[in-house]
């Protein structure tokens, strides 16, 4: 604080400068707690609680459902080309070939063995590692 000035008193005097270095007393404090799990629950309950209110209105079979539902497998589609196309870490090592084919026999076996999601990732992740082997 400055010269002349005053350090708040009671449950807010952690409100001051300097307040978020590690040896705060901030850190401390039940009040700041208090405000931060106030503030979690108030902004996750919010919007639950307009779900719940609104869930009845909405047609499962309208425009808004189907537009959301499609740039939602729009995003899963995008991040799962990243990283066969453009991989990270271990999966970077593995090659092109290999990633593709896996992925390619996962969504054949998807479409063709009647959309059984665990078992269509099963068989990419066979697929991958057994092309993995030939190839490396």
């Amino acid at each position: 604080m400055t010269a002349g000035m005053q350090a708040p008193e009671g449950p807010f005097q952690f409100l001051q400068a300097g307040m978020f270095t590690i040896d705060s007393p901030v850190w401390n404090e039940p009040a700041f707690w208090g405000a931060v799990i106030l503030a979690g629950a108030v902004v996750t309950y919010v919007w639950r609680l307009l779900g719940v209110l609104l869930a009845a209105r909405i047609d499962p079979d309208g425009i808004v459902l189907r537009w959301v539902r499609a740039v939602a497998t729009a995003l899963v589609a995008a991040l799962v080309a990243r990283m066969v196309l453009f991989p990270s870490g271990l999966l970077a090592e593995a090659p092109l070939a290999a990633r593709i084919g896996g992925l390619l026999a996962g969504m054949l076996f998807w479409r063709f063995a009647g959309r059984r999601l665990a078992l269509s990732i099963a068989v990419a992740a066979g697929v991958f590692l057994l092309l993995e082997y030939l190839f490396a």
